[in-house]
């Protein structure tokens, strides 16, 4: 049977033995009552209201599906009645402004919260999913009148909210978007174009929608640079409550891989009235805050993926009996068969599973404090810091948990075998709805991009710089003693970092197309610096506490070393690469390996 048990130990462990939240929350005014007592209450409450309502519709939702008539969406069934419960208990309004009706609770909350809630039901989450980011946006870009219009429906959940960004001819490539907009003597504008992959874009769990489009006024610069975000209501304003239905439409939802219940839809303009958020011509800016709230969430969409998928498979593995395992206890001397637990090959998913999902939740849970201090520390300079940390590190959870997610997904399937591939079981769902998380929110090769172009070589390497010196101090604490073995591991990592990163940029200058090519290495070698520095700390916190609770903190430790023996050494392979494309290029041979393929795509074009 398929299940799912909030990880409330695991949770507390990161949260209080690794992180100390609670105490690095309340250096910050805001967030002075939050103590332990208060974070747990909310975590346990989060965990039952995920368990108990909405992992019973996620096999629902996938075989009912989003269904789509006339312009209309009906989402499965339970799916309504989930989220009125979801909003009557506050959950939409857990980390946003007093002002507009928040609760005033730190993202770190609110990251444990959308976790669970991606554990259970990820079709599901789609819907409120986008809220928190929308939110974010109009209340640093939107004018008073919209904030004060918008942002209260928005806290409460009474208002649901979409990202309506690509279209057919664009993709990813947003300079290349049509949708026009025409102001208006009212200070309004009339929208007019076609959206595509709008999660949410309709749907019947709210009777409004906040759809956030960007577009181009008349005058715009051609690409980027004249791109305008506008707020394009479903029904148009009418005090509070809505009015006139705007001459906007979904003209169909896709019929997909995975996520059934959430309808992809795509959407039609025609004229719709619209309000600009933030300056002309500066949309992209205004919409990257909801962007990268999206891509921290599909990173927390790919650790509560990978929770779900290690639990079932864990147990599976624990129930299901086949062939002698290797060594046998004398108990079983005379079983046909053991539990496959006990096969080395099976450990060693299971663990790797383990040792990415519980690191996946340490640097999840570790930037949603980074977020918070970046929002409301007191200290602007504090503020600057945790911000850039933040920006560094987004591109590496969106791609490096989304990956895991899929991978974990996959992991588990393999453990339950041919019993994995039919739809009982529930983990091929799992599989299934977790691949998207790869494509959307800007692809995982585009995280590697703009991590290793927009993040690293444009401030010359500074902010990394600055996130490697905070895992060195970490390793001199721990260069003698129980973990010094784990240190030398990665201060050496971290010297290797630093020589290839400044040779990528010193390289880059000369043969552009250099780091392009190595981006994905380069993220997967930073992304491991992170984990390895926060497995260091985290086989540090189980040891302080092995005497309070041995089994758990014994199971930490083993985790730390399985990382750090059997997942780290990935790194040399990532460096092997990066190594030999700074030679190839100092050689000439940049585009060599490449040259076939470019000769066929202009043969074939």
């Amino acid at each position: 049977m398929f299940t799912y048990q909030a990880p409330l130990k695991d949770i507390q462990f990161v949260l209080s033995d690794l992180l100390n939240a609670s105490e690095a929350l309340r250096a910050i005014p805001a967030f002075a009552e939050v103590d332990d007592d208060l974070m747990f209450q909310v975590v346990e409450e989060a965990g039952r209201f995920a368990s108990e309502v909405l992992f019973p519709l996620n096999a629902v939702g996938d075989r009912e599906g989003a269904r789509y008539s006339q312009g209309t969406v009906t989402t499965p069934k339970g799916f309504v009645q989930a989220y009125k419960q979801f909003c009557d208990a506050g959950w939409p309004a857990l980390a946003c402004d007093p002002e507009y009706g928040g609760q005033g609770l730190p993202h770190t909350l609110n990251s444990v919260l959308y976790e669970m809630l991606s554990a259970t039901n990820h079709a599901w989450t789609m819907f409120p999913g986008l809220l928190h980011g929308a939110y974010a946006c109009l209340h640093r870009h939107a004018s008073t009148e919209l904030k004060q219009r918008y942002l209260p429906k928005i806290v409460s959940g009474e208002w649901l909210a979409t990202m309506c960004l690509t279209e057919a001819n664009a993709g990813s490539d947003l300079g290349l978007l049509r949708t026009k907009a025409v102001p208006q003597a009212d200070g309004s504008y009339r929208i007019s174009g076609n959206k595509i992959f709008i999660s949410g874009g309709e749907q019947d769990m709210t009777d409004n929608i906040v759809h956030l489009v960007l577009a181009r006024l008349p005058d715009a610069p051609a690409g980027s640079k004249g791109i305008s975000l506008f707020l394009v209501p479903k029904f148009l304003p009418n005090g509070d409550e809505p009015g006139a239905r705007n001459t906007l439409e979904c003209t169909g939802i896709e019929h997909k891989m995975g996520i059934h219940g959430s309808p992809t839809c795509s959407m039609q303009f025609n004229e719709a009235t619209g309000w600009l958020v933030g300056e002309p011509n500066k949309g992209l800016a205004a919409m990257f805050v909801m962007m990268n709230s999206a891509r921290l969430a599909v990173g927390i969409n790919g650790v509560g993926i990978s929770e779900t998928a290690y639990q079932n498979a864990l147990s599976y593995a624990q129930e299901r009996l086949q062939m002698r395992s290797v060594s046998r206890p004398a108990s079983r001397k005379g079983e046909a068969a053991d539990p496959i637990i006990m096969h080395p090959a099976v450990q060693r998913l299971l663990m790797t599973q383990r040792a990415y999902l519980e690191g996946g939740r340490m640097l999840t849970y570790w930037n949603a404090l980074l977020l918070d201090h970046a929002e409301h520390h007191s200290d602007a300079e504090v503020r600057k810091s945790m911000d850039a940390q933040l920006a560094l590190m987004t591109p590496i959870i969106k791609s490096m948990l989304t990956e895991q997610g899929f991978q974990g997904a996959s992991q588990a399937l393999q453990i339950y075998g041919g019993h994995g591939y039919v739809t009982e079981t529930g983990i091929e769902q799992y599989v299934r709805d977790s691949r998207i998380t790869m494509v959307y929110e800007g692809t995982n090769e585009i995280q590697a991009v703009d991590l290793l172009i927009r993040k690293i070589i444009a401030d010359g390497g500074h902010g990394l710089d600055l996130f490697l010196g905070n895992v060195e101090t970490t390793v001199q604490q721990h260069e003698q003693g129980q973990f010094a073995e784990y240190a030398h591991q990665l201060k050496a990592l971290v010297e290797r970092i630093r020589h290839a990163i400044a040779g990528i940029i010193e390289a880059s200058s000369q043969h552009p197309e250099l780091p392009y090519r190595i981006a994905p290495e380069v993220l997967r070698l930073v992304g491991h610096s992170a984990f390895a520095w926060l497995w260091l700390r985290a086989a540090h916190a189980a040891q302080a506490n092995l005497d309070k609770d041995p089994g758990f903190c014994a199971e930490k430790l083993s985790t730390a070393d399985y990382y750090y023996s059997f997942v780290l050494p990935e790194t040399e392979q990532l460096l092997s690469i990066i190594e030999g494309g700074l030679k190839n290029s100092a050689k000439g041979k940049q585009t060599a390996f490449f040259a076939g393929a470019i000769s066929d795509a202009c043969r074939n074009g």
